[in-house]
Parts: C-alpha cells; sequence; structure tokens
C-alpha cells in the first residue's frame, strides 16, 4: 500500500530527496506521493521531521 501525505507537511522536500523511486513531488501546498509509483519502503516517512507521510 502507497504512502500519502497529509496536511501536517511543511514543505521541507526531504521526502523526496530521499525517495529512492522518485515517487514525490512538489505540490500545491504540501508534497504529493505518486501511488502507482510508491514502493511502500517508508523512507519518506523515516525522514520527515513532522510524520506527514503516512502508510494507507
Amino acid at each position: 500500500m502507497a504512502y500519502k501525505i497529509s496536511d501536517d507537511c511543511i514543505s521541507c522536500g526531504l521526502c523526496a530527496e530521499n525517495c529512492p523511486v522518485e515517487a514525490i513531488t512538489e505540490g500545491d501546498g504540501k508534497y504529493e506521493i505518486d501511488a502507482d509509483k510508491c514502493i511502500d519502503c517508508g523512507t519518506c516517512a523515516e525522514n520527515c521531521p513532522v510524520e506527514a507521510p503516512k502508510a494507507e
């Protein structure tokens, strides 16, 4: 199951910088994860300072 970024996102970009499959892009006000590219590795959640990425 893919991760999804909550509204807690502060747009720091750490999730996108560390995503091994480049599934994360900057969206409108927060980063977004492409569910088709996400491999559910959890790297985004591990690097997020505000725990915005959540497993769906």
